[in-house]
C-alpha cells in the first residue's frame, strides 16, 4: 500500500473531515502561498504543488472508495479547494476540474476496466485529468453549437483532430477528456478520453493571462490522435442532456465560486495585517484604528460572511439548479467587490507588485469567466421565476 493511499484512508476514518485534515489544509495553505506569487511572475506551472496534493492522499478526494478514493462529499471538497485557493488560486482551479471528473462521471457510460484504470491512475500516482471543451471559432460549448473537433472511425477505434483553448493544468494531466463531434451522417457529441502520451498532441504555450497565470491554460492541437473505440463516452445527440449534468452544474458552482471567496479571503487577511502594521507618522496611530479601516473591513466580512450561507446551503443541496447559478453569480461578485474595496482603500500599497493584494485582484477577476456566466444565469433565473409565475 502507498503512502499516499494510507493517507487516504487515514481521512477516510474520520468520515473524510475532521481535524487532521484542517492540519493538513493549513500546511497546504501557507506551503502554496509561498510560492504562489513566483510562479505569477513567471506564469510558471506549479508543479510541487500538485506533487504535495497527492502525497497527501487528495488528488483522490472525490474518486469513490471501491478505487482508493476518499468518497468525499460536497463540503469537504469546498473545504479543500478553499484551503488550495487561499494559498494558490491557480492550483485550486486544476484541481476543481479534476474533483468535478471524479465526482460527476457517469460509470455506466465508462467501461469498468476503463474508469478502474483511470480512478486508480488518480490515486496512486496522482494523475491529473481534465475537459477540454473551448474552441477558437466555437468558444465555449456551454452557449450552444458544434464542436469543429472531429472523432472519425478507423478500423480499431477513432482518430481525433482539432484544436482547444484554454487546457488548464495541461503541463501536468495525464488524461484528457476531449469534446468532439463524430463524423456520422447525424454526428453525436460526446468526450473522448485520450491519455496524454498518445501520438499526434501538440502544446502551444499560449497563456499569457491577468489572472491565474500558473493555470498552464495553452492550447492544445490533436492532429489524428488514435483512442480507442471504448474512449468515447457518453455520446449524445447535440442539445440532449446526460443523467449527471444537473451534479456536474451544481458541483462546479460551488467549487469554482469557493476559489474566488478564497482569493477574497486572502486579500481580506492581507488587508488586516497591512492596517494593524502601517503607522503613518502624521496619525500616530495604526491604520487600524481609523473608522475608514474599520467600516471597510466591516463591509468585506459582510460580503464574506454571504458568500458563507450561499456556498453553505448550496453544499447542503438546498438550491436548485437554477439557484446553483445564482450562487456562483453572487457569491464570485462578492468576492470581487471585497477586493475591489481593499484595493481601493490601500491605495498605492494595494496595487504594488510586490504586495499580493494587486495579485489577488487580477485572479479574482477569473471569477467572471468561467460558466455559467452572469448573463446566462440571470437570464435563466428570470425566465424560470416568469415560468413558475401562477397566471392572473
Amino acid at each position: 500500500m502507498t503512502a499516499a493511499l494510507r493517507r487516504v484512508e487515514a481521512v477516510e476514518e474520520e468520515h473524510v473531515d475532521g481535524p487532521a485534515l484542517d492540519a493538513v489544509l493549513a500546511e497546504l495553505t501557507a506551503e502554496f502561498a509561498a510560492g504562489a506569487a513566483a510562479h505569477d511572475r513567471d506564469g510558471s506551472f506549479p508543479f510541487e504543488n500538485f506533487r504535495s496534493l497527492h502525497a497527501r492522499g487528495l488528488l483522490g478526494l472525490t474518486v469513490g472508495p471501491a478505487w482508493g478514493g476518499a468518497g468525499a462529499d460536497l463540503a469537504t471538497t469546498l473545504k479543500v479547494v478553499r484551503a488550495v485557493a487561499k494559498g494558490d488560486p491557480a492550483t485550486a482551479l486544476v484541481l476543481v476540474m479534476q474533483y468535478l471528473f471524479h465526482a460527476s462521471v457517469d460509470q455506466r457510460a465508462v467501461p469498468d476496466a476503463l474508469y478502474d484504470r483511470v480512478a486508480r491512475d488518480a490515486v496512486e500516482n496522482g494523475a491529473l485529468i481534465n475537459a477540454l471543451r473551448v474552441e477558437p471559432d466555437l468558444g465555449t460549448p456551454a452557449r450552444g453549437g458544434l464542436p469543429a473537433t472531429v472523432a472519425r472511425r478507423t478500423a480499431d477505434g477513432w482518430s481525433i483532430s482539432g484544436h482547444k483553448l484554454y487546457s488548464t493544468g495541461i503541463p501536468a494531466l495525464t488524461w484528457l477528456l476531449v469534446w468532439a463531434r463524430t463524423d456520422e451522417p447525424q454526428p453525436r457529441v460526446g468526450g473522448f478520453l485520450v491519455h496524454r502520451d498518445s501520438p499526434g498532441i501538440r502544446v502551444v504555450e499560449t497563456w499569457d493571462h491577468l489572472g491565474l497565470r500558473a493555470s498552464g491554460s495553452h492550447d492544445v492541437i490533436l492532429e489524428d490522435v488514435p483512442t480507442p473505440l471504448d474512449h468515447a463516452l457518453d455520446l449524445r445527440a447535440p442539445g440532449v442532456a446526460g443523467p449527471r449534468d444537473a451534479l456536474f452544474g451544481a458541483w462546479a458552482a460551488v467549487l469554482t465560486a469557493g476559489i474566488y471567496d478564497a482569493v477574497a479571503e486572502a486579500a481580506r487577511d492581507w488587508l488586516i495585517a497591512f492596517a494593524r502594521q502601517r503607522v503613518p507618522s502624521n496619525l500616530g496611530a495604526a491604520l487600524s484604528t481609523l473608522p475608514r479601516f474599520q467600516e471597510a473591513v466591516g463591509t468585506i466580512d459582510g460580503l464574506l460572511l454571504s458568500n458563507r450561507a450561499l456556498l453553505a446551503a448550496a453544499t447542503r443541496g438546498e438550491t436548485s439548479a437554477v439557484e446553483a447559478g445564482l450562487v456562483k453569480h453572487l457569491v464570485t461578485e462578492n468576492a470581487i467587490q471585497a477586493v475591489e474595496t481593499a484595493v481601493r482603500l490601500t491605495g498605492n500599497p494595494g496595487t504594488t507588485r510586490h504586495n499580493p493584494l494587486e495579485r489577488h485582484y487580477r485572479d479574482v477577476l477569473c471569477g467572471r469567466i468561467h460558466t455559467p456566466q452572469a448573463d446566462v444565469v440571470l437570464v435563466g433565473a428570470g425566465r424560470a421565476a416568469f415560468a413558475a409565475a401562477t397566471p392572473s
